[in-house]
């Protein structure tokens, strides 16, 4: 019986321990937007007293050098500013940003909106469905970086300027 118990406790430990390496343990956070870095990334200071800096899961705004990357980032400062948000983190990038879904009030997504308005891409990989049938409906609509005939994406944008940089030596 003693055997089993330890057993069952070392089961319960693993258990715990690939919950948290998985990042389901603690992986949604509510609090105020204190700040917009861009079209898709914020800054909050959560109930915990910690700030985190979010960059909204599935979508990707032009950036700030781009046509259209301040009207997102403006477009998101008033959706979200200031605002008392829940974000459901799920997971990093290969940079550690912390990726999420952000709730403003509990209610909107503020992706769906920069997503009808043209002012965002979905992800470059693994495009979500219904974000990915949100785009085409503006792209077909010709709104926002939709009006251009071939507008360039941020991912491409941001290779091309890590190429113009020099390298460090």
């Amino acid at each position: 019986m003693c055997k089993e118990k330890k057993n069952m406790k070392n089961l319960l430990i693993l258990f715990a321990m690939a919950l948290s390496a998985s990042g389901f343990a603690g992986n949604v956070l509510i609090g105020k937007v204190t700040s917009v870095i861009d079209g898709n990334t914020f800054e909050m200071k959560a109930d915990d007293n910690e700030s985190y800096k979010i960059m909204l899961f599935g979508i990707d705004c032009p950036e700030l050098g781009q046509e259209f990357g301040e009207k997102a980032k403006k477009s998101l400062e008033k959706m979200i500013l200031n605002k008392k948000v829940t974000v459901n983190i799920q997971g990093k990038d290969r940079w550690g940003n912390r990726l999420g879904i952000a709730l403003i009030e509990g209610a909107i997504d503020p992706r769906y909106d920069l997503l009808e308005a043209g002012l965002a891409w979905t992800a470059e990989r693994d495009p979500i469905q219904e974000l990915e049938t949100i785009k085409e409906k503006a792209r077909e609509k010709g709104k926002g970086l939709w009006k251009e005939q071939d507008p360039t994406p941020p991912w491409i944008y941001r290779r091309q300027q890590s190429l113009t940089q020099p390298k460090s030596s």
